[in-house]
């Protein structure tokens, strides 16, 4: 391996993919498959619907980030062929082949066999998802005269949030500090209602008790219902079915967004590798797969003993692994010792509206206005290249971050 260029093939451009790519440079001949044209820095996706921050602050072109030394496929890959060493894309006659195989996909949104939640329910992973929830919101403002009594105001302006982890509740609060602005702007009767529904018996199950006294403050003060031990039963076109103790109810609905989980995409089910009972692949302390010593998994997808519990399923996991992936790629091919590592939590960052976060580093956390400035700071250290991060550091700091209100279509401010 060491006496040729080497083939390596990434596939998945989120945080494993495009970091992996970024630290390995030059070594081989590297490519990076996604079916996206952007990188999407996820943990900022709930201040791009409020407006907070704008598209290329936290989608940026990949031809922008990577460099001349790392190409880049633009496609949607259907096989993978761990013996034949070859990756089949949707839209290309002829397989890639790859020396070594860094698997960084990522997951998609997990439904859970509930029906109508596929057909009727936003997912919240996406640019688009995004612009498709502050377009339905928009567009159920706009529907509502003035003079409508408050109580039938609240009805036609209901949404709710599957899941109540860090998604559901940052996403949820963000909605309903957005809409409860656009009541006092368009001067409209009564109040919106945001519901967040949750299976478990918690928020936030995932984070320590400190953090989670500011997000409960913060569902309080953005006056977002919060029902727990709750299952949706069905979603519909305009209304979700619940079920608490066994009664159900249905509730008329704007829009549902669905934040109630991921499951590894179809690509990676299909791979005849070893796996846990989640379908996560078992990988070793060096993050290789034990049968094909050549082929690395890291992220959603990846089931890795060494880390802190509460780094599953984050893209700051994924961000660290990808340090350790690139490093071994270049051990693996310069026949060099492989390297293993322990992961820490380095802090968590939970927006909470449109004013106001938590932190918590240290173990010691903090919330409100300074927690939000503080949030923006510490993510703009984590963007991709040092180019982009201090564009949008720069762009941040003098021309703000005040969230852009739901004004009515075609109005601009």
């Amino acid at each position: 391996m060491a006496n040729k260029r080497a083939r390596v093939v990434i596939v998945g451009g989120g945080f494993g993919g495009l970091f992996t790519a970024l630290d390995l440079g030059g070594a081989g001949d590297v490519t990076l498959i996604s079916d996206a044209d952007h990188f999407l820095f996820t943990p900022m996706l709930y201040e791009y619907l409020s407006g907070e921050v704008e598209e290329w602050h936290i989608a940026p072109k990949y031809r922008e980030l990577l460099g001349g030394n790392i190409n880049l496929v633009s496609d949607e890959v259907t096989n993978i062929d761990l013996n034949a060493r070859t990756v089949t894309l949707k839209t290309r006659n002829e397989d890639l082949a790859f020396d070594v195989l860094v698997l960084a996909v990522g997951g998609v949104s997990n439904f859970a066999g509930v029906p109508g939640a596929a057909e009727h329910s936003i997912p919240f992973r996406k640019i688009v998802h995004a612009d498709e929830l502050r377009a339905r919101m928009v567009d159920a403002l706009d529907h509502i005269p003035p003079d409508l009594p408050p109580q039938d105001t609240q009805r036609a302006l209901t949404f709710a949030v599957v899941g109540a982890g860090a998604s559901g509740v940052e996403l949820s609060t963000k909605m309903a500090d957005l809409l409860r602005d656009a009541f006092k702007r368009r001067a409209l009767r009564g109040e919106p209602r945001v519901l967040v529904i949750e299976m478990g018996d918690r928020v936030v199950p995932g984070m320590g008790d400190e953090i989670r006294e500011f997000v409960n403050e913060a569902l309080r003060e953005s006056r977002v219902e919060v029902h727990t031990l709750t299952r949706v039963v069905r979603v519909n076109e305009k209304s979700l079915v619940l079920d608490h103790n066994e009664m159900q109810t249905e509730i008329d609905t704007a829009g549902i967004v669905w934040a109630g989980g991921v499951r590894v995409s179809p690509v990676i089910e299909n791979l005849n590798v070893e796996k846990t009972d989640r379908r996560l692949i078992i990988v070793d302390p060096t993050l290789q797969l034990p049968s094909h010593a050549n082929v690395f998994a890291l992220g959603d997808i990846a089931f890795y003993k060494d880390a802190a519990p509460t780094l599953a399923g984050t893209g700051q996991l994924a961000l660290q692994q990808a340090g350790l992936v690139a490093k071994n790629v270049k051990a693996f091919l310069s026949g060099d010792e492989l390297h293993t590592k322990h992961f820490e939590e380095l802090g968590e960052a939970v927006s909470l509206g449109t004013e106001r976060a938590a932190v918590l580093a240290g173990g010691k956390a903090f919330g409100g206005p300074l927690a939000r400035q503080a949030r923006f700071a510490l993510y703009t250290a984590r963007l991709p290249t040092w180019h982009h991060r201090l564009r949008v550091g720069a762009s941040w700091f003098f021309e703000g971050t005040a969230p852009r209100p739901l004004l009515p279509l075609g109005f601009h401010r």
